[in-house]
């Protein structure tokens, strides 16, 4: 099978292009950062563009893929190829790029990439005659899931985004849908998955983990939130799974084959038993836990949004990302239960695993900076 990962230089597309290769499929990597495990796999495309547009390194995102200092004959080298040129030929493709951190600037790139770099997948594929799409959503489309029960929402759950990236995931999903309609012979996958982590990973979660394995962690509130969080490979996994099995219709939709997934591993943790379990992996399981108001770490996000505002940095400390941490975000995949799939690693290994690359060894390598 002929397989196209837009996004493949990424933390999860890198993992996924992985696993996709030792099955044995043919694998394109169409993104606009080189992806420096498969080099060699790497097309430079960008989803913004119309599916039959083409060009030369264009200025505005030299630095995105070359490093400091490379010389113009070097970027001239590295054309941008259009969507139909990527994905010609493609069986499957994947779409996992996406606009993600919290202070994207200018904020008009959250809608550029995540709804209209959708709608030009969805023409390229209507071009070509690639009638299957997988597409990675997320749970931000559920907001902080006030709903929530101690059963966790699940595909169900009200709709209820609260920032750009949850709303124009949501919108970008609407794209597929209506792709959909258009032939009775599409078939389109929505994954929703939880925050992600693993090893190489730059993200928020890394930067928590990083903060208790300093052993200066303040808790921020009482610690009884839960978080549903996935490990990497489980994803990586299940995304694999998506592409080589027929699977279950889950809503109704006109035209073609709908199925839609949270992917959250299990079980989910609260911040404490988090905390405790890392300070565990660690070899300190005696450590104990301060607790720092809620009312007094937001006031503190909000000094950094301004210093942010007024020096035009970005910091790892802001209001909303406090506002995240403390909220019960706990979700589940109803939908999954309806497969086999099996997640590869356990919830705790993976983590144990994360902490003991990082932390343990101190592995130094390429990292991937992602949310």
């Amino acid at each position: 099978m002929t397989i196209t990962v837009i996004g493949g230089s990424g933390f999860v597309g890198t993992r996924l292009v992985k696993r996709l290769l030792e099955a044995g499929h043919t694998v394109r990597i169409a993104d606009k950062r080189k992806s420096v495990t498969y080099p060699e796999l790497w097309v430079r495309c960008d989803v913004r563009n119309a599916p039959s547009e083409s060009s030369e390194f264009p200025a505005s995102l030299t630095d995105e893929v070359m490093a400091p200092g490379a010389d113009e004959i070097a970027k001239k080298a590295m054309p941008m190829h259009s969507l139909l040129d990527v994905l010609k030929g493609s069986d499957v493709v994947i779409n996992l790029a996406a606009e993600h951190r919290d202070d994207v600037t200018p904020k008009s790139l959250y809608d550029e990439v995540n709804v209209q770099g959708s709608e030009n997948v969805c023409k390229a594929c209507t071009e070509l005659g690639i009638h299957k799409i997988i597409f990675t959503s997320s749970v931000a489309v559920y907001g902080f899931a006030p709903g929530a029960t101690l059963a966790g929402t699940d595909e169900s759950g009200e709709i209820n985004y609260f920032n750009d990236y949850g709303r124009t995931k949501y919108f970008a999903e609407g794209k597929y849908r209506d792709w959909l309609k258009t032939d009775s012979e599409n078939s389109v996958t929505i994954i929703r998955p939880t925050v992600i982590f693993g090893e190489q990973n730059r993200g928020n979660v890394y930067n928590l983990l990083r903060q208790i394995a300093s052993g200066r962690f303040p808790m921020v509130g009482k610690g009884t939130n839960r978080k549903s969080m996935n490990y990497v490979e489980n994803v990586a996994a299940f995304i694999q799974y998506c592409v080589e099995h027929c699977l279950p219709i889950t809503e109704q939709a006109d035209g073609g084959r709908l199925s839609l997934f949270n992917y959250c591993d299990e079980p989910a943790y609260d911040m404490n038993h988090l905390v405790l379990d890392v300070y565990r992996f660690l070899g300190r399981p005696k450590t104990k836990l301060f607790h720092f108001p809620y009312w007094l770490a937001y006031c503190g996000g909000l000094c950094f949004d301004l210093l942010a505002f007024i020096t035009r940095k970005k910091f790892t400390i802001s209001s909303i990302r406090i506002k995240k941490f403390t909220q019960n975000t706990y979700f589940v995949g109803s939908n999954i239960k309806k497969t086999d799939f099996v997640a590869p690693v356990s919830l705790e290994d993976g983590l144990r695993k994360t902490i003991d690359y990082e932390f343990v060894q101190k592995i130094q390598g390429h990292t991937f900076s992602c949310e």
